[in-house]
């Protein structure tokens, strides 16, 4: 047996029909960029994180620079992040003008921490923190850092963009988030079929200026009363992820269904299954476990003459990636985050994954020998 580490091709039924359907409307219509179906999916989309707004735009990437610019980090502003996070973070920093500095995650939640976030805040003075949800869980001290970040006059930015509907305490991650981001690239738990984007905000200023940014700094149909870019999500990302949101929902309950079992099911010594911290209830995005750094190579050498797929989310930290020479401020780091990026691995999880391949993956990994 094959099993892919992720297949975004299982739809629901009738999923495609009205996909097409609705893409044979655009083009009668001629409705390609903008038009009344991007209000409705950002309607939609509102309605289902129970946020005061939220915008569509091109692309996660470009959902975190307007964010952060709209909510008023300025060039050579300091802005904290996790070193443990995708490279998209690290540059929409450098791409404001602003200045990244990377602190170290816990090993045991795999986020970044209460305790670390005070220790960059009163290192570094920033004028902004992104904090970054990973894994389809979030940091389990999601709620103190809000309030640090409230006291201490720090802007806080929430990368959400493998976090959609996760819930902090019963509670959507989005729906208190001062401003927060995510993307619906196509592996996403809300994927489109291209690149797409989100910002959510609980702040009217923020989401008035994200909406004049992503639009060429638009005030009028000929006035510019900023320097913005064309971020605007296309009519076509806009309908495919309406209808996305009809069955989101079973996508995440066939998920969650995965990455539990395999934390019931799989007991290799070899391998530690992780879990979201205490409050936290995943979306299913990935599954997510910890081996030691000599082992990891081993076994995935066994899953490829098994024929599994897997990740290695991520295998790099911030602060040596050959790119982040010549723009980061600082960092605080224990060694965490480059010893996760070594250790991690994850095994394949998307929605609607067979009983059979599941049992397959789980029989398959039990049976490893390190």
């Amino acid at each position: 047996m094959k099993v892919p580490f992720i297949d975004i091709t299982r739809y629901e039924s009738g999923f495609l029909e009205t996909v097409q359907t609705r893409a044979s409307e655009l083009l009668k219509n001629g409705h390609f960029v903008g038009g009344p179906i991007v209000g409705e999916f950002e309607s939609a989309l509102k309605k289902y994180t129970e946020t005061n707004y939220a915008l569509g735009c091109a692309n996660g990437t470009d959902a975190i620079q307007l964010a952060l610019r709209a909510a008023g980090v300025e060039k050579n502003d300091r802005v904290l992040l996790p070193d443990m996070t995708f490279w998209a973070t690290f540059e929409a920093i450098v791409n404001v003008g602003a200045i990244p500095y990377t602190l170290d995650v816990s090993r045991e939640t795999l986020h970044l921490t209460l305790e670390g976030v005070k220790e960059g805040i009163e290192k570094f003075n920033p004028k902004a923190l992104l904090l970054v949800h990973l894994y389809g869980w979030a940091s389990p001290d999601t709620m103190a850092i809000r309030k640090l970040c409230q006291e201490k006059g720090v802007l806080l930015i929430e990368d959400c963009a493998q976090a959609i509907d996760v819930k902090i305490n019963g509670e959507n991650i989005l729906k208190n988030a001062p401003v927060a981001t995510t993307s619906f690239y196509p592996a996403k738990v809300l994927g489109a079929s291209g690149d797409a984007g989100g910002v959510f905000t609980t702040d009217e200023k923020v989401a008035m200026t994200a909406k004049i940014l992503l639009n060429h700094g638009r005030t009028g149909h000929y006035d510019h009363g900023m320097i913005g870019w064309n971020s605007r999500l296309g009519a076509y990302e806009a309908s495919f992820l309406l209808a996305s949101l009809d069955h989101i929902d079973a996508r995440i309950a066939s998920r969650q269904k995965i990455t539990e079992s395999y934390r019931k099911r799989i007991n290799n010594p070899a391998i530690r299954m992780m879990a979201p911290g205490e409050g936290i209830t995943e979306n299913g995005y990935l599954s997510v476990a910890l081996m030691t750094p000599d082992t990891r190579a081993a076994f995935i050498e066994y899953l490829k003459a098994h024929n599994i797929g897997y990740g290695t989310v991520y295998p790099g930290a911030m602060s040596v990636q050959p790119g982040a020479e010549g723009h980061l401020g600082g960092k605080i780091s224990h060694g965490n985050a480059e010893w996760i990026s070594q250790s991690v691995i994850n095994l394949p999880c998307f929605a609607y994954m067979t009983d059979e391949e599941l049992d397959y993956v789980v029989d398959t990994v039990n049976a490893f020998k390190a």
